[in-house]
């Protein structure tokens, strides 16, 4: 997924607050089950994060434009560990892992094959 840095994207100087590069990976995740005609809430249940590790390796500015990259490390019975990153053409400049949950009524909930198999295709 392709992102343009808008002014409100950045701080004061120009530079992407480090803050928006998990809403732009939080954003190309959504989008990918919008592509599909899915929504990320899944089957009565949705995805939260448990944990986030974030490396900011160079900023990002006003007016450029990033693509959004992603991956799954592992899938176990109610979570997945995503590995996103941000690029300006071929530069990696944000690279995020995170552990995300599914839950129902707010507890831990088991993925269905089907739903693996579903996550597997579009990451």
């Amino acid at each position: 997924m392709l992102i343009r840095v808008y002014y409100d994207d950045t701080d004061a100087c120009g530079i992407v607050y480090h803050a928006n590069y998990l809403k732009f990976c939080e954003r190309a995740r959504s989008e990918l089950f919008f592509k599909q005609g899915k929504s990320p809430a899944l089957n009565g249940g949705h995805f939260v994060v448990k944990h986030i590790e974030a490396d900011y390796k160079k900023p990002a500015k006003l007016g450029d434009m990033l693509e959004a990259k992603h991956k799954i490390i592992s899938i176990k019975n109610s979570s997945l560990v995503l590995k996103q990153s941000i690029w300006i053409e071929e530069i990696q400049i944000f690279e995020m892992v995170s552990v995300l949950v599914y839950v129902i009524d707010n507890r831990p909930a088991k993925l269905t094959k089907e739903t693996k198999v579903f996550l597997e295709s579009i990451f």
